[in-house]
């Protein structure tokens, strides 16, 4: 069936990428000379000014797509500023590098939230422009997709940057970088309260974290999985990934870890009681030497 040269005919939607959709296709373009969220949105000429705009332009569950165009740039300088909260919508960044759709946080309770379930955020740039933003992204609904999602310190340090609850059963966070300061006050890049089936995948996290690149507190997680990836800490504390106790799962395997401490600390990196370990996981802890694998206990044939 042709495309034609729209991304819209009298029977089908498309997203950039000639994906078929079935509901309604939203543009959101801020450098347009008439973007404006009294805009149908419907086309690149008659593009929303806002992400928060366009969602409120889509159906729940109808098979909707915001394409939000290179160079779109918003601030969010409070609580909610994009509020996803109409489920089954996938949201899409066209653009690479500094071309993508970018997000400026400028209160420390500055927050991306996601509250309707199945919604899908691809390749989009978040960057902290002020110090101690608590959260950026913050997931309390289930079969959720973050893809491609770059978040990135400029001042300061955040605090917590991905936080899910225990709601946000079956999220996948994939191609993810963190791009943490290296001066202390973070805590973590992805804070995990709770939820089942959890997977983090393909992931660059970098930064100086108090309690883990990867952590969860409060509720225990149930068949998370970690897998393939990098997290650099950067701070004196030896954790890289800290499960809170009971928490199960798979970690590994293909994960690399660096520290910053030469010491005794190859076991503490990854702290899961009742996770399953998956060779190779492999840590370093002093530049100019190659790492060794994890040497938590091994199964035995016995």
């Amino acid at each position: 069936m042709p495309k034609g040269n729209s991304f819209r005919n009298n029977f089908w939607s498309y997203d950039l990428a000639g994906r078929v959709v079935l509901g309604k296709v939203v543009f959101v373009d801020s450098g347009a000379s008439n973007a404006s969220d009294g805009n149908d949105g419907l086309s690149p000429q008659t593009a929303c000014a806002t992400w928060d705009g366009a969602i409120g332009k889509c159906t729940a569950n109808n098979g909707d797509h915001i394409i939000l165009l290179p160079g779109h740039s918003e601030t969010i300088s409070g609580a909610a500023g994009v509020a996803l909260d109409v489920a089954g919508i996938t949201s899409i960044g066209v653009g690479h590098g500094a071309a993508r759709p970018s997000f400026n946080f400028t209160a420390t309770d500055s927050t991306i939230t996601i509250s309707a379930a199945s919604n899908w955020v691809e390749n989009i740039l978040i960057t902290g422009g002020i110090d101690a933003i608590v959260n950026t992204v913050v997931i309390s609904a289930a079969d959720c997709t973050l893809k491609g999602l770059t978040i990135r310190d400029v001042t300061g340090q955040m605090t917590d940057s991905i936080l899910t609850t225990a709601a946000a059963d079956r999220l996948h966070i994939t191609d993810f970088r963190h791009e943490g300061a290296a001066a202390d006050g973070g805590d973590s890049a992805i804070l995990l309260v709770g939820g089942t089936d959890v997977h983090i995948e393909n992931f660059h996290i970098v930064g100086n974290f108090d309690t883990g690149g990867i952590e969860s507190i409060t509720t225990a997680q149930t068949q998370v999985r970690i897998n393939d990836g990098y997290i650099w800490n950067q701070g004196g504390e030896d954790l890289a990934i800290s499960l809170l106790t009971g928490s199960t799962g798979k970690i590994g395997p293909n994960i690399d870890i660096m520290l910053t401490d030469n010491a005794a600390n190859v076991t503490e990196a990854v702290a899961c009681d009742a996770a399953h370990f998956f060779q190779p996981i492999r840590i370093c802890n002093l530049a100019g030497e190659v790492a060794l694998e994890t040497n938590i206990t091994a199964s035995t044939d016995a």
